[in-house]
């Protein structure tokens, strides 16, 4: 039994937008820290929420300009 593909459109429900909003941000920073991990990379991501909350998640301590 596989997994039902899901239509690509905005999700209505503002609860159920925030829940989804959540699982798939700690999803796609997992996927980061395991690209960081096996590939020997250094990874960024930066999310901004609807409300204009961030979140960002850096596989080194480097700061920006360090780049």
């Amino acid at each position: 039994m596989g997994r039902r593909k899901l239509e690509m459109k905005e999700i209505e429900n503002n609860s159920a937008r925030m829940v989804c909003f959540s699982k798939r941000r700690s999803g796609l920073i997992k996927k980061a820290k395991e690209l960081s991990v096996l590939c020997d990379v250094d990874v960024a991501t930066i999310f901004f929420s609807k409300s204009g909350k961030l979140y960002q998640y850096c596989s080194t301590d480097r700061t920006w300009h360090d780049f």
